[in-house]
């Protein structure tokens, strides 16, 4: 059998906090940065197991990270999406459920400008070594605003499909995706999105995330959603690009 020249898809998942920082911490001592970390491992395996895919541990141990490292590290990678999974917190233990974060195209609007000027030309991360030819300041941010646009659609679109599938395993806090700032989202040509898989503030979920049977059925439904996002619309050069197409024919 003559061995495809297809790459498979790359997802990036990023384990939330770590090292000095441990994020929230739950009435019982449960650390975020703990439970990101096994959800991101279920993650991983989850992802590995399905053909044509392939899981990237944007931090494989208890280590800190700042949001920038997270970023190059997903882009390292050549990451064809990034997954970062966190556990939500608030004063009152009664709020629960799941939520699900895109970049908003205000955080994307300022991050355009601070990447036109950042010594890091916005160009270089967009296009990597593909010359654009373009000198015109105006051009070149009309272009990253484009891809930042196209990016955050993307984002939603993935962040509706896993919404969706942790639905099953999890009540929602917010039944759609919302929209924020956060700096781990502002990759400019990867689709993110951040999941607040609970709430570590509210006991019962607290114990939920302390237990590896719920981290394995959050883990599954993400890959769920991942799965049927790629199943629609798998970048070119793909396998799971290639076996659409022929599906489709």
């Amino acid at each position: 059998v003559k061995k495809s020249k297809k790459r498979d898809v790359i997802v990036a998942i990023d384990a939330g906090h770590g090292g000095k920082d441990p994020g929230a911490t739950g009435r019982s001592g449960t650390r975020e940065k703990v439970i990101t970390l096994q959800i991101a491992k279920h993650l991983e395996k989850s992802i590995n197991k399905q053909r044509g895919m392939k899981a990237v541990l944007v931090r494989k141990n208890d280590r800190f990270m700042r949001l920038r490292e997270r970023i190059n590290k997903a882009r390292d990678n050549n990451a064809d999406m990034m997954i970062s999974l966190h556990a939500d917190s608030f004063p009152d233990p009664r709020a629960r459920g799941s939520s699900i974060y895109a970049l908003s195209v205000d955080g994307a609007s300022s991050e355009t400008a601070r990447l036109l000027a950042d010594k890091e030309n916005a160009s270089d991360l967009l296009f990597g070594d593909v010359d654009l030819a373009v000198e015109d300041k105006m051009v070149k941010e009309v272009l990253f605003d484009l891809s930042l646009t196209g990016t955050i659609e993307s984002s939603l679109d993935i962040g509706n499909e896993i919404l969706k599938q942790i639905k099953t395993v999890n009540r929602v806090h917010k039944k759609k995706v919302q929209q924020a700032g956060f700096a781990v989202l502002k990759a400019p040509n990867i689709p993110s999105i951040l999941i607040e898989t609970a709430f570590i503030s509210n006991p019962r979920e607290e114990k939920n995330l302390r237990s590896s049977s719920h981290q394995k059925k959050v883990a599954k439904a993400i890959t769920r959603g991942v799965n049927k996002y790629f199943a629609r619309k798998a970048p070119p050069g793909t396998w799971l690009a290639e076996s659409r197409a022929k599906h489709v024919a």
